[in-house]
């Protein structure tokens, strides 16, 4: 097993890509196209308030994600929001759409990635339509299944076995932690509890002194997902815009994407399309009443705008009592009154066991800081 490890671990630490090719796969008609330059004339008009909340929200963005992280996303980013032309697409789009990842992915999955602002720029005025068209169509569904390496120590603390609901699963990558290998402060390593056909990603993870790094993986007997659009792990447009999603500056996070896409496909999990709101009691009933129920979600909540059915989702998991693992900004998550002293850094996730906190994360999986 330690040879294995040892495998797993290198291949991890070699694990860098050129990253996602200038000429993407067009989803609408299987064809690849090249975007070229188009210049144009950047207006200098004032902005109205709805523009300047929106250059707001890419300030943060710029800020407090894609600092440290990714150069390109944080320059971007800046720009977007100081550029009128880019606010206005912006603006003409439903709210719901106006992220900076979906916006960032649409423009990659229909031309590449960009060298920088200028030709950024110019692929978004260039190819307005057919940008536009992959927002209204896709939502960010970024499976980051890297985030596993900070539900694992939670998830090991529980009774075993388990059995794993996931809110929001995408293509199920993050339903499988069993099925991966991790490496936490460089020398914890944990081993897949199953063997698979193919060689699974070696997730790298920095722990505080406080997380309790497990000494070995977790048992799932019986595994779930649910979303409004799951994506199938043999959809081709589909699979291509979850690797969209992915970072650029971070080509060891799409290598190690596309080693748990192939793990996913060895043995897929199910992922049920339906509505959280509705559909989620019939699926939790179909969980063996011999394991641990888990119902877990990752940057979903602030996808449920309404204050109120967030309360609803809540009662409707105390309904069915399972144990709650919540993995989301701090701004949304549904937590109960806590210390003062309980804070997240700016881009960081809070981590709650039945809304009490218990840590903070990394949105991408790199490290998590028990309390």
């Amino acid at each position: 097993m330690s040879g294995i490890l040892s495998k797993l671990e290198a291949s991890a630490q070699r694990a860098f890509i050129s990253g996602l090719r200038r000429n993407a796969y067009h989803a609408a008609d299987g064809r690849r196209i090249r975007c070229g330059m188009r210049s144009y004339d950047s207006s200098s008009l004032p902005m109205d308030e709805r523009l300047k909340k929106i250059a707001s929200v890419y300030r943060r963005f710029a800020e407090d994600e894609a600092h440290g992280r990714s150069p390109l996303y944080e320059q971007l980013a800046t720009e977007v929001a100081r550029d009128l032309p880019a606010l206005e697409f912006l603006a003409d789009l439903p709210r719901s759409k106006r992220q900076p990842n979906l916006l960032f992915a649409a423009v990659r999955y229909i031309c590449g990635t960009a060298d920088g602002w200028e030709e950024f720029r110019d692929w978004l005025n260039g190819y307005r339509e057919q940008i536009q068209s992959v927002i209204l169509k896709r939502r960010t569904q970024t499976n980051e299944p890297a985030r596993c390496a900070t539900l694992l120590p939670i998830f090991a603390l529980l009774p075993q076995p388990l059995a794993l609901l996931e809110i929001g699963a995408s293509a199920g990558l993050c339903l499988i932690p069993d099925r991966y290998a991790y490496t936490y402060n460089r020398k914890v390593r944990i081993a897949p509890t199953s063997k698979i056909g193919v060689v699974p990603p070696m997730f790298w993870c920095e722990a505080n002194e406080k997380t309790p790094i497990p000494k070995r993986n977790i048992e799932v007997v019986w595994r779930a997902g649910l979303d409004i659009e799951p994506v199938q792990l043999d959809d081709r447009d589909g699979t291509a815009w979850l690797e969209a999603l992915v970072w650029p500056d971070e080509n060891d996070r799409l290598a190690l994407f596309r080693q748990a896409l192939a793990v996913a496909r060895e043995a897929p999990p199910q992922v049920v399309q339906g509505d959280l709101r509705v559909d989620l009691p019939a699926l939790a009933a179909q969980a063996p009443s011999r394991a641990t129920l888990v119902i877990f979600h990752s940057a979903v909540i602030a996808y449920v705008e309404s204050t109120a059915e967030r309360f609803a989702l809540a009662n409707t998991i105390a309904n069915i009592g399972a144990v709650w693992i919540s993995n989301e900004g701090s701004n949304v998550s549904p937590r109960e009154n806590e210390p003062e002293s309980v804070s997240c850094p700016a881009g960081q996730f809070l981590l709650l066991k039945n809304k009490m906190p218990i840590a903070c994360t990394d949105p991408h999986g790199a490290s998590i800081r028990w309390f």
